[in-house]
C-alpha cells in the first residue's frame, strides 16, 4: 500500500490514491498565480505612469523616472552616487498606501545615495538643497520584481515626496 492511503469515512474504509505530484502541481499553480499578480502590478504601474506624465509639471527621464518639482531649492546638488544626504520623505504606492515616512516618524534620515534604490539615487542628484520633489518610480527603479515587505508587492510603481535638507 505504498501508493494508497486508507481513510475511514462515516464508518467505512475508503481508499484514496496518493498523488506524489500533488505538491508539484500546487507549487506550479502558486507560481503561475504569483507571476500573474506580478504582471498585473507592472501593468497597473505602467498605466499610471503613462497618464501621470501628461500632467503639467511632470518630467520624465530616459530611465523612466518621473518627477515633479514642488519646491525648488537654491543649495548644492549631491555630486555623485557616493554623496551623503539628509532628507525627509513620505513613500506611498500608487494606490495611496503609506509604506514608509520619515515625516510621520518626525525625524529626517541621513544616508549615502549608494545605499538606496536606483530611483532615489537618480532623483536626488537632480535636487538642490532646500528642494522638495515628488518622485514617481517605475518598478525597475524601485524594488523590482521582488517587492519589499508586506506593503510593496513585486512590480510596484512607487511615489515619494522627498525634501533634501543637506548633502555632503
Amino acid at each position: 500500500m505504498t501508493q494508497e492511503h486508507i481513510k475511514k469515512v462515516n464508518g467505512r474504509h475508503s481508499c484514496l490514491l496518493f498523488n506524489p505530484n500533488k505538491h508539484k502541481t500546487n507549487k506550479h499553480k502558486y507560481n503561475q498565480t504569483k507571476q500573474m499578480a506580478l504582471q498585473d502590478e507592472i501593468k497597473k504601474g505602467q498605466d499610471f505612469l503613462a497618464e501621470n506624465k501628461k500632467r503639467e509639471g511632470v518630467v520624465e527621464l530616459p530611465s523612466g523616472l518621473q518627477y515633479e518639482i514642488m519646491v525648488e531649492g537654491t543649495g548644492k546638488k549631491p555630486s555623485s552616487h557616493m554623496a551623503k544626504v539628509l532628507t525627509h520623505y513620505h513613500g506611498t504606492t500608487i494606490d495611496g498606501v503609506i509604506f514608509d515616512s520619515s515625516v510621520l516618524r518626525g525625524e529626517p534620515i541621513s544616508f549615502g545615495l549608494y545605499q538606496v534604490i536606483p530611483g532615489w539615487t537618480e532623483g536626488l542628484q537632480l535636487m538642490p538643497e532646500g528642494s522638495k520633489y515628488k518622485l514617481f518610480l517605475p518598478y525597475h527603479l524601485a524594488y523590482g520584481e521582488r517587492g519589499a515587505g508586506r506593503d510593496i508587492p513585486g512590480g510596484a510603481t512607487l511615489i515619494f515626496e522627498v525634501e533634501l535638507f543637506e548633502t555632503t
